[in-house]
């Protein structure tokens, strides 16, 4: 059971109760907001929380609906609560999500000459265009199965190449604090605590809170020899998921912060004889 809400990993299921208390918790909202909301009476979810009372499948997915539960957690507030799990966590290679597939490698192939990257719930890379070889290999050796922000964490990895590592570094940090705080996923947790560990990695960034004086784009600036290249990058979602590995997908795209990274990606990807002194 997820840790972040007291539990420690390996012990029993906690009530459903328990669960909804803490999730209602983690959303600051009070018994009588989520009643309301929820059209019940602060009675009833009293006796919910306190297991004076079971509540029926429809319940359980009405309070997760408006508490915003992911699809993950849903799955185990309804396993507390008596009944089967309702949403699958499918692998990327089954059969039903072949139009997924098609359409991610759609959005990889025409990000082109840039890179796309498409990234699971805990940011590990799943799928990646050509230009995201071509470019991000010629900085540090090749990525397989690669975590993007263990990529930029790292001293080993991509870390000695961005310029303005420590404001893209927390930046990135601050995107884990908000995502923990809106999924209460221990496997993301647990990467942050990860993160935190690394050499240069200033405690303070371990507490959430606002980033100050930070102009309205940051762009990652990489470096190696006489290579630079500056890159900003925008994720997207599926807008309609309905399982749990779908809706923790993200798609990362890549676009030139700057002339000379636009033109140098353009003649990476026509396979220009030009050296580049890295």
């Amino acid at each position: 059971m997820n840790t972040l809400l007291g539990f420690p990993e390996g012990a029993s299921a906690p009530a459903f109760g328990v669960l909804l208390r803490q999730w209602r918790s983690m959303r600051h909202m009070s018994q009588l907001t989520l009643a309301t909301e929820a059209g019940i009476s602060t009675r009833h979810l009293s006796f919910l929380e306190t297991s004076r009372a079971q509540p029926s499948r429809e319940m359980v997915q009405l309070l997760a609906g408006m508490l915003d539960v992911p699809f993950g957690e849903r799955n185990a507030l309804l396993v507390s609560a008596g009944y089967a799990p309702l949403y699958g966590d499918r692998p990327p290679g089954a059969p039903e999500l072949e139009p997924v597939r098609r359409a991610l490698q759609f959005i990889l192939r025409q990000q082109e000459p840039y890179p796309a990257l498409v990234l699971d719930g805990q940011w590990n890379v799943v799928m990646r265009n050509a230009a995201s070889r071509r470019i991000f290999e010629l900085f540090r050796a090749p990525l397989e199965a690669a975590n993007v922000m263990r990529t930029v964490f790292d001293p080993a990895m991509l870390r000695p190449f961005v310029v303005n590592w420590e404001q893209i570094a927390e930046c990135m940090m601050h995107s884990l604090h908000r995502e923990i705080a809106a999924s209460g996923s221990n496997a993301v947790a647990r990467l942050r605590d990860e993160l935190l560990a690394y050499p240069g990695v200033p405690s303070t960034w371990g507490t959430p809170g606002t980033i100050d004086g930070m102009p309205p784009m940051v762009s990652m600036q990489l470096r190696k020899g006489d290579l630079s290249m500056s890159f900003f990058s925008m994720i997207t979602k599926l807008a309609t998921p309905r399982d749990v590995a779908l809706q923790q997908l993200k798609i990362e795209c890549f676009f030139p912060a700057d002339a000379i990274t636009e033109e140098t990606a353009r003649r990476l990807a026509s396979g220009s004889p030009q050296t580049i002194a890295v």
